[in-house]
């Protein structure tokens, strides 16, 4: 559920009155759904859920590891497809067509290596490792009102040319909660469009706040929702989930 980042130059963290607020909210909001210490002691979770596709719901499964392991598990009519998995070294998927798994270009493996630092997401550390925060706008969104934070990262390589990494946040201006995330597809078959991914419904799992509703898509198109069913902290998971030569 996760695009892909990353490669060289540090940007300088915005100490303008603007990215001082952001970083405010942010703070705020991190502690809404846990606090910063408690998150910086999660080492993993796994979320069962289903996902909406026309009208028909398949099982998912997303596991999610501090040391960057991860993938993406989807029942489709019986078939298992793996997408995402990343041993730490290796990124692969299933082929959709053929069934078999496939790795992924260097380029696209070493922007997600990288992207493996912002377990669980950009907003734990940020300062630490001086992405740059800046408050835009407050916009209006599902009903609510939201603060529009932009989270400027490490450029990427896109095509072997270094690119700017920008993440979009919507953060609700009463509950302090994500109700949003926006960020450009860098790689795939819809390289270029900016992705949506949609939160809420947030529940209580063992002192976490976490999202049991979500939907994705690209902007201005039907997302996809997802219903998260369950969500476990710090699995045991075997490390042949993740194993491109166990497939």
């Amino acid at each position: 559920m996760r695009s892909v980042n990353l490669t060289g130059l540090f940007f300088c963290l915005v100490l303008t009155v603007t990215g001082q607020d952001a970083g405010d909210i942010i703070r705020q909001a991190i502690e809404k759904t846990g606090g910063v210490d408690r998150w910086q002691a999660l080492q993993g979770f796994k979320i069962t859920a289903t996902f909406d596709q026309g009208g028909v719901e398949f099982p998912l499964e997303i596991v999610q590891l501090k040391d960057g392991r991860q993938y993406t598990r989807l029942d489709f009519q019986g078939t298992e497809i793996m997408q995402g998995v990343f041993d730490g070294k290796v990124l692969w998927s299933t082929d959709f067509q053929s069934q078999q798994p496939r790795k992924a270009d260097p380029e696209t493996t070493a922007n997600v290596a990288l992207d493996s630092n912002d377990f669980p997401d950009e907003l734990i550390d940020y300062r630490k490792k001086n992405y740059a925060v800046e408050l835009l706008e407050t916009v209006p969104m599902n009903g609510s009102q939201a603060y529009k934070i932009r989270i400027t990262k490490e450029p990427i390589k896109v095509n072997d040319q270094t690119t700017p990494d920008q993440v979009y946040y919507y953060i609700d201006t009463k509950t302090l909660l994500p109700l949003a995330k926006e960020f450009e597809m860098k790689h795939g078959p819809i390289q270029g469009s900016i992705m949506v991914i949609q939160l809420g419904d947030y529940r209580e799992v063992g002192g976490y706040w976490f999202p049991f509703a979500m939907s994705q898509g690209v902007k201005d198109a039907p997302p996809q929702p997802l219903t998260v069913e369950k969500v476990e902290l710090n699995p045991r998971v075997s490390a042949t989930e993740f194993s491109f030569g166990d497939k």
